[in-house]
C-alpha cells in the first residue's frame, strides 16, 4: 500500500467547495472519481482542510492510499489528463505512510483579494470582492495587528460553526495594494475557524469605508461575540495559498 500526497490548485467557482457531499459536485468528489477510474480501486482523499463553495486554492495538500503501482510521473500525468481543467495537481509524491494532509499541518496561509475601484472588473469578477468606495488601508492594517497572538476567535467564527474550541494562534497578517487596486490581505494561523477569514475580512472592510474605528475592530475581537462582527465577505475572493508541515 502507498500513501501519496498530492499538491492541488483549483478555482472554485464551479464547485460546492472542497469536501464530498451527495448530490453535489466537489473538487474532492471529482478527484476521488477519477482517481478511481485510473487505479481501479474505491480512493479515499484527506484533504489538509476544507474549502466553501466558490473557494480557490493555489496550494491545497491533499493525501490518499492506494495499491497501484504506477509511477510518480505517469500517475500524476493521467489524473491531471482526466480532471476538468479548473483542477490541477501541481506534484504528487510518495510519502510515508503515516503522514496525513489535515492532521500533520502544522499551519495554513490564506490570501483574501479585495477589487477596490469604482467600477467591477469583468476579469476578477470570481477572483474577488468588489468594493466600491475607496478603502483606508493603513487603518485596516493597523486594525488588523490585533489579530496577531493567540486568542479566542469566536467574534469571527460562523454562527452555525461546530468547532468546540475556538482559540487559534495567528502568526502573521498583512497588506499589499497593487496599481491595478488590487488589494491582498495575507494571514498565516495554525488553524481556521469556519467563515473566520471571511468574517475578518467582513468587518476590516468597516474599518476601511470608516464605518468603525480601529480600536473598535480590537473590541469586537475580545467581545467573543459574531453579532458584534461585520458581514462574512463572499467567498470568491478566499484562496488557500499555503500549507506548512
Amino acid at each position: 500500500m502507498r500513501n501519496l500526497k498530492i499538491v492541488v490548485e483549483y478555482d472554485g467557482t464551479n464547485y460546492h467547495g472542497w469536501q464530498r457531499q451527495t448530490g453535489e459536485i466537489t473538487i474532492e468528489g471529482v478527484l476521488e472519481e477519477k482517481i478511481g477510474t485510473i487505479t481501479g480501486e474505491k480512493i479515499t482523499i484527506n484533504g489538509s482542510g476544507r474549502t466553501d463553495a466558490g473557494v480557490h486554492a493555489v496550494n491545497q495538500v491533499a493525501s490518499f492510499k492506494t495499491t497501484s503501482e504506477i509511477s510518480e510521473s505517469n500517475l500524476l500525468r493521467a489524473i491531471n489528463s482526466m480532471i476538468p481543467y479548473d483542477i490541477v495537481l501541481k506534484a504528487l509524491t510518495d510519502v510515508d505512510e503515516a503522514f496525513h494532509a489535515r492532521y500533520d499541518a502544522k499551519s495554513k496561509a490564506y490570501l483574501y483579494k479585495i477589487y477596490n475601484r469604482p467600477v467591477r472588473s469583468a476579469i476578477y469578477k470570481n477572483y474577488s470582492w468588489h468594493v466600491r468606495s475607496a478603502l483606508d488601508i493603513d487603518a485596516m492594517r493597523r486594525a488588523a495587528l490585533c489579530l496577531k497572538g493567540t486568542q479566542d476567535y469566536s467574534s469571527f467564527c460562523a454562527a452555525n460553526g461546530d468547532s468546540q474550541n475556538n482559540i487559534r494562534t495567528i502568526m502573521d497578517v498583512d497588506f499589499a495594494v497593487s496599481e491595478s487596486g488590487m488589494i491582498t490581505f495575507s494571514i498565516k494561523a495554525d488553524g481556521f475557524l469556519r467563515y473566520m477569514v471571511r468574517n475578518i475580512m467582513g468587518t476590516l472592510v468597516d474599518v476601511g469605508k470608516g464605518k468603525m474605528d480601529p480600536a473598535v475592530f480590537s473590541d469586537i475581537l475580545k467581545a467573543m461575540d459574531r453579532t458584534k462582527a461585520g458581514i462574512t465577505a463572499p467567498p470568491q475572493g478566499l484562496f488557500l495559498n499555503e500549507v506548512y508541515y
